[in-house]
């Protein structure tokens, strides 16, 4: 186990397992939860519409402006292109290269994985929609796209707090994309759930290169240390 919370022996050995786990979960539940979306007369089930039903009695001008920065800042160029684009670059600039391909792929994969299903299921949104959005409802871009940054970020800074912070803003996420009518509740679970299997899956070919990546130490704290170093001196 390394200082940084990596067990690089273990994440030598995920790498073989947690593909094969991880995708055979994701497909049966997220693909078939899908299917049954697809093939069903009603456009909701029956936990959709009563939520729904409670979130339209309880709506109110004090919670629509959260609901509203959590609409811009998981959509629009700041949530999907300018935040991943800074995490990216930060990654790097922290000489954590393999750490930065990871972000990305993981990004990439579940932003096109989340399209392939909106399109393939073809859901119609809920009527009592506040904010403008594209076509399809299953599953949530927004909550999926929430998901994965939070997986990725908890992996790659293994902390209490980072998994704790991460994801109260993956739940608030998907209850606000419930509470603007953007999304049925099914269809935010489906999102988190894709977002963080696809987070998973990525990181098991990768997850030795980044562990052992995480326990070098850093040029920068290297370079402080030996400036502490050189001045006791």
């Amino acid at each position: 186990m390394s200082d940084t919370g990596h067990d690089i022996p273990k994440a030598a050995k995920v790498t073989h397992r947690w593909p094969v786990i991880s995708a055979s979960v994701a497909v049966v539940l997220v693909v078939g939860l899908g299917v049954i979306i697809a093939f069903r007369r009603t456009r909701a089930f029956g936990i959709d519409q009563e939520w729904m039903g409670e979130i339209v009695e309880h709506r109110s001008p004090l919670w629509l402006g959260p609901a509203l920065f959590f609409n811009y800042a998981g959509g629009t160029l700041l949530g999907s292109v300018f935040v991943p684009l800074v995490i990216f670059l930060l990654l790097l600039a922290f000489r954590r290269p393999w750490g930065a391909v990871y972000f990305a792929l993981a990004s990439l994969i579940s932003l096109g994985a989340v399209q392939l299903l909106k399109h393939t299921v073809g859901r119609a949104r809920p009527t009592e929609i506040l904010v403008h959005v594209d076509t399809g409802s299953f599953p949530s871009g927004h909550t999926a796209n929430a998901a994965t940054m939070v997986v990725v970020l908890g992996i790659l800074f293994p902390r209490v707090w980072v998994w704790c912070v991460g994801g109260a803003w993956a739940v608030l996420m998907a209850v606000s994309r419930t509470y603007l009518g953007a999304h049925w509740l099914s269809d935010t679970l489906g999102g988190l759930l894709l977002g963080a299997a696809i987070a998973v899956i990525v990181w098991a070919p990768l997850a030795h290169r980044i562990a052992l990546e995480s326990a070098a130490p850093h040029p920068f704290f290297l370079a402080r240390g030996r400036n502490a170093a050189a001045t006791r001196r």
